[in-house]
């Protein structure tokens, strides 16, 4: 068996051509495609407005500079993602604030989140939807009114991702979705894109993103340069195309390693869809203490390609326990989960073949 890799970003002739015509016959920053883009993604979420970022870093910070925010608020969000998230919040001068999730589907714990409310000023909240699991945003949105917050959607990781028939992205204030070269969809490059419903602020974001102009030579907010270039959108019109036929593969590799690997009780599979729709980003098991990197090690040796999502929880990144004085033991349930957690294959060029072999050697490794 050759190399079955963890992630492989598609990137065909259809895409290749679609940058080069946009090469050239638009401005190579914020031609026509971006435009076009801009529109067709705010369609598919379901929103009016979607404004395209340089980064999905770059999506989030917007979104909170574009709300009405106060500079130094605090923003509650979950230790066990991506350094981004709350990366974002202090690029924006606000404070990350921290709930532990639930050990179950790794997503931000509402009852802690809840705890977390009642005891301390906090004026927004950036749940994420972790590995493209939706998060439950009957539970976020009823604490967002209960508390008057703010509600950004983390959605880098679940492009297409649905909470009881609305898309991620469309539920919250903002929605922050990212393009980066891994994720489920891309623009062939870095990117993101903000999403709302809120005129208001998508006209501050426009702004912002392009250095703060209200036209060409009229700057009404000291902005940033955090546009996404021409060719990226077209890429990522072509990609959007595709974007669903993707995912409901994602769905079906889902299904089959949980079909291959139902009875192997040495792990804990990712939660099956309840109210929501995954369109597993990543496919996540949870291994028995110590036994990760043995697992990790042995699918090596077997030609699969493996990852860590995340090795460290927030808490535990030494920058944080700089800047915050995080010592660790913060967040029980993210520093067990950092320790176990152990991505396997998932992208939609997967064979079955391949999703076979990799549960094959799963089970390989616990029956011996």
């Amino acid at each position: 068996m050759s190399k079955i890799h963890l992630m492989w970003p598609e990137l065909d002739k259809e895409m290749i051509d679609a940058a080069i015509q946009a090469w050239q016959n638009e401005k190579m920053v914020m031609g026509e495609s971006v435009l076009k883009f801009e529109e067709e993604f705010a369609k598919y979420i379901g929103v009016k407005h979607a404004i395209s970022t340089s980064s999905g870093t770059m999506a989030l910070f917007l979104a909170l500079m574009g709300s009405k925010l106060s500079k130094n608020s605090n923003i509650l969000t979950t230790p066990f993602t991506f350094i981004a998230t709350s990366n974002a919040i202090i690029h924006a001068g606000m404070n990350p604030v921290f709930a532990d999730i639930n050990l179950n589907n790794y997503l931000l714990d509402p009852k802690k989140s809840e705890d977390y409310l009642k005891e301390n000023n906090t004026e927004g909240m950036m749940p994420v939807h972790l590995y493209g699991h939706p998060i439950d945003m009957d539970k976020f949105m009823e604490l967002k009114e209960k508390y008057n917050l703010v509600l950004v959607e983390d959605c880098a990781q679940a492009h297409g991702a649905e909470w009881k028939g609305k898309k991620v992205g469309s539920i919250g204030d903002f929605g922050a979705f990212s393009f980066y070269s891994a994720k489920n969809m891309t623009v062939g490059g870095d990117g993101g894109m903000v999403t709302t419903n809120d005129d208001e602020a998508a006209e501050k974001i426009r702004s912002l993103r392009d250095c703060g102009r209200k036209d060409k030579y009229t700057h009404i907010y000291v902005g940033y340069t955090a546009r996404l270039n021409t060719a990226n959108a077209a890429i990522g019109r072509v990609q959007l195309k595709r974007l669903d036929a993707w995912n409901e593969r994602r769905r079906e590799i889902a299904n089959m390693y949980r079909n291959l690997l139902a009875d192997v009780e040495e792990i804990a599979l990712p939660p099956e869809d309840t109210h929501g729709k995954s369109v597993y980003h990543l496919f996540v098991i949870r291994t028995k203490k110590g036994e990760r990197d043995k697992l990790k090690q042995y699918l090596n040796e077997n030609n699969i390609e493996i990852g860590i999502h995340y090795p460290l929880s927030n808490n535990m990144q030494p920058v944080y326990q700089e800047l915050f004085g995080f010592k660790g033991g913060e967040f029980p349930n993210s520093e067990e989960a950092a320790k176990n957690v152990l991505s396997i294959p998932m992208h939609p060029g997967l064979k079955n073949d391949e999703v076979k072999y990799v549960a094959e050697k799963i089970r390989e490794y616990y029956s011996r």
